[in-house]
């Protein structure tokens, strides 16, 4: 093995185990699968995913794979069963997000999965989205931000990515949410009517919250705010967008205790009845990498 392969397996390997030991929160499925991967899962992609991977990335960058090396099963700390660890050199097709200089073509590490007889796919002149990020002092190496962030491109892939990117990199993008701070449920004058106010922990520490209204005769109607705006009430957030991912995989099943402050027994039952309504019709957040991910709450 060259002295350069050595250096790139050693920086890697801190990743990827840094990477196996921190778990992502999630619910549990769904989303659509779109694009082509080589993680070894039967589903592609799904949108939770990529947005994963494209809000830890430094660099996302569109390459072609030039040569394929396999490492030393006892020089790839961190390897999954199945799965071998590759040294690649890639031609630079395209720089989708970054500002990091990245060249005319680099090397990176990358695990695949081995079929029934031990071998890897062939790669050799496939185009791929790598999730990526600089080598410090070393421009003709990139690190994978997890050992399986490398998907195969297609116009689609890249235009789901495209997607992503655009929202995350905005100037409204919505926050980050951690969790939830309280809910409380408010009756109205009329029979029938009422709120459900559901304010939630950010990572920057500012204002987000779901509203949930009850008028007498209509089926309760929900919105949510990722500022100190009044909610779209009756518009929530469309599956597979930005606003969506925030909350249907970083959202707990159920609200943590102590966190319904709402007055009577009634009503911290209907704070409860909301909150769990609202993660119903969020829907399940499916990831198919191997990313840790876990259930909340």
């Amino acid at each position: 093995m060259s002295s350069k392969l050595h250096r790139l397996v050693a920086n890697l390997a801190g990743v990827a185990l840094a990477m196996h030991a921190v778990p992502v929160l999630a619910q549990g499925a769904a989303g659509g699968v779109t694009g082509g991967n080589v993680t070894g899962q039967e589903d592609g992609p799904t949108f939770a995913d990529i947005a994963d991977l494209s809000e830890s990335a430094g660099l996302v960058v569109k390459a072609q794979i030039r040569k394929m090396a396999r490492v030393e099963d006892e020089r790839a700390p961190g390897l999954a069963p199945g799965m071998a660890r590759f040294y690649v050199n890639a031609q630079t097709l395209a720089l989708i997000a970054g500002k990091a200089p990245i060249g005319e073509s680099f090397a990176y590490l990358v695990d695949l999965p081995l079929d029934a007889k031990g071998k890897a796919p062939k790669l050799k002149k496939q185009d791929v989205l790598l999730f990526a990020r600089a080598v410090p002092g070393r421009p003709g190496e990139l690190q994978l931000v997890t050992p399986t962030a490398q998907q195969l491109w297609s116009e689609q892939a890249e235009a789901r990515v495209r997607g992503i990117l655009k929202t995350l990199l905005s100037g409204d993008a919505p926050v980050k949410i951690t969790g939830v701070r309280e809910l409380m449920y408010v009756p109205g004058n009329l029979a029938g009517q009422g709120e459900t106010q559901i304010f939630l922990n950010t990572k920057d520490g500012s204002a987000a919250s779901i509203t949930v209204r009850h008028e007498p005769g209509a089926p309760p109607a929900w919105g949510v705010s990722f500022s100190e705006l009044v909610a779209d009430i009756g518009n929530p957030p469309r599956p597979e967008t930005v606003a969506w991912y925030r909350l249907a995989c970083f959202l707990p099943n159920n609200p943590p205790p102590g966190t319904n402050v709402a007055e009577g027994v009634e009503q911290r039952r209907q704070a409860a009845s909301d909150y769990r309504m609202v993660i119903g019709e969020l829907g399940e957040c499916r990831r198919t990498l191997n990313q840790g991910a876990k259930t909340a709450g």
